[in-house]
């Protein structure tokens, strides 16, 4: 296909995406909606019913994606398989690459004494707990592993749950209602979206890390509710950069609401022994009502897990749904996060690594004149090319020269923020990141 074509086709899918947008809030019927795309966009010659799953909005956008990828000439850069385990470095289709797509910040995941902790556990325990928690009874490493994270927030306990992203949108259910307001900062993740949805409650968002925005939002819509949840980030993971916590404190005070951390990526990664934001912005942890946080990326394992005052741990312990009729946390899922908990406060050494690799990469960067937005350099750097098409071309060149770097495209982002983007570890050597640097240089001078 020439580039005429390419451009042509292009275009025409682009069209049809925003076509598909615009039919999405449509005041027709479903069936009318339906026989309308079919007719407009048919995926076959044959009618696409509502019963049909390719009549799904979301299946329509992933066939959309194909195409173009197929057009452009690139492979789906999404569920490539690993061939080994995945640090600094990995294997792809039998090709040795360096790997900037997990967040196995502190290189723990195959830590020695990590995978021991494992192993033991397993031994001794099984590979489940096979009920939850209340039914089935706890597990000492249960306690342990919520001591030891609750001594990190210097609070009254913690609770484990099996998912990260469950964690959010159970506790966020449990704790707010018809009543009350959730308040976020306008790029906090799904989960705590779709919390909010659950909880039934009104919510609201605020500019990207404006916490005077939310004092004047507070302003106007405070006395309208009965409880007010605050929700904001550590280390944000599409941009890299973090949050005026002070601020948000004396914010949240003001107008009495409760003040809640997602620390998924800032465990580990800030502070100057990876405390995480508290300890980085030098607030004292008790100053935040809830802290949330996943035992997947620093902590080398799955799940997640709320640290707090005992009242909030309780509530949490007998009611949250995500909780209650969830499995307790596995052998093989709590022991490492245990154990890689401990390691990273007995070896600050990595968190002040990951700092310098992070660096290196935003500065080498950010001097090739290339835009790496609000990245402060502590464990994620993004690379924003403003066209999805550019950062798919792109992710597919640097794999073809031995780098994996994944594309974040439309809609994760909007369009003209597209980008890729660079998870770090204490396990990158500085001639990967150089090597790195160098593919970079030459492939956007040739975009």
């Amino acid at each position: 296909m020439n580039p005429d074509d390419r451009k042509a086709l292009k275009d025409r899918l682009l069209n049809q995406a925003r076509a598909i947008d615009s039919a999405r809030h449509a005041q027709a019927t479903p069936i009318d909606r339906a026989v309308s795309t079919s007719e407009h966009y048919p995926l076959t010659e044959t009618l696409v019913t509502t019963t049909d799953f390719r009549s799904l909005e979301g299946y329509r956008r992933i066939a959309m994606m194909r195409t173009l990828g197929d057009s452009l000439g690139i492979t789906s850069p999404f569920f490539r398989c690993h061939q080994r385990r995945a640090g600094a470095s990995s294997r792809l289709g039998d090709q040795d690459v360096i790997n900037f797509a997990n967040y196995d910040y502190l290189g723990l995941a195959g830590d020695r004494r990590v995978l021991d902790a494992t192993h033991q556990a397993i031994e001794y325990y099984g590979t489940s707990v096979s009920a939850s928690r209340i039914v089935a009874g706890e597990r000492p490493f249960h306690g342990a592993l919520e001591r030891e994270l609750a001594h990190c927030y210097q609070s009254d306990d913690a609770l484990a749950f099996v998912s990260g992203h469950a964690t959010n949108v159970s506790t966020i259910a449990m704790l707010v209602g018809t009543r009350d307001l959730i308040i976020h900062d306008s790029l906090i993740h799904n989960s705590v979206v779709v919390g909010a949805s659950v909880s039934g409650a009104t919510r609201m968002s605020f500019p990207h890390n404006d916490a005077q925005a939310l004092d004047r939002l507070l302003f106007d819509h405070r006395d309208r509710f009965e409880r007010v949840l605050v929700v904001i980030e550590g280390h944000y993971s599409m941009d890299g950069d973090t949050p005026d916590l002070a601020r948000f404190v004396e914010v949240k005070r003001r107008h009495h609401c409760w003040l809640m951390v997602d620390e998924a990526h800032s465990l580990g990664v800030l502070g100057a022994t990876g405390l995480g934001l508290h300890q980085h912005c030098r607030v004292a942890p008790g100053d935040v009502d809830i802290w949330m946080g996943t035992l997947s990326k620093s902590l080398a394992s799955c799940g997640g897990y709320i640290a707090g005052c005992q009242a909030l741990v309780d509530t949490l312990r007998y009611l949250a749904p995500g909780f209650l009729y969830s499995v307790g946390l596995a052998p093989q899922l709590a022991a490492p996060a245990r154990r890689a908990l401990q390691v990273l406060q007995e070896e600050p050494w990595r968190t002040a690594r990951l700092t310098q690799n992070a660096r290196r990469l935003l500065d080498g960067i950010q001097s090739l004149g290339l835009n790496t937005g609000s990245s402060e350099g502590h464990a994620i750097v993004p690379l924003i090319l403003g066209s999805s098409a550019r950062a798919a071309k792109l992710s597919h060149a640097l794999l073809a020269a031995g780098i994996n770097v994944q594309p974040i495209l439309h809609p994760a982002v909007p369009e003209r923020s597209a980008r890729l983007r660079f998870f770090v570890s204490c396990e990158h050597q500085p001639d990967q990141i150089d090597q790195t640097l160098s593919a970079l240089e030459r492939l956007t001078n040739t975009d």
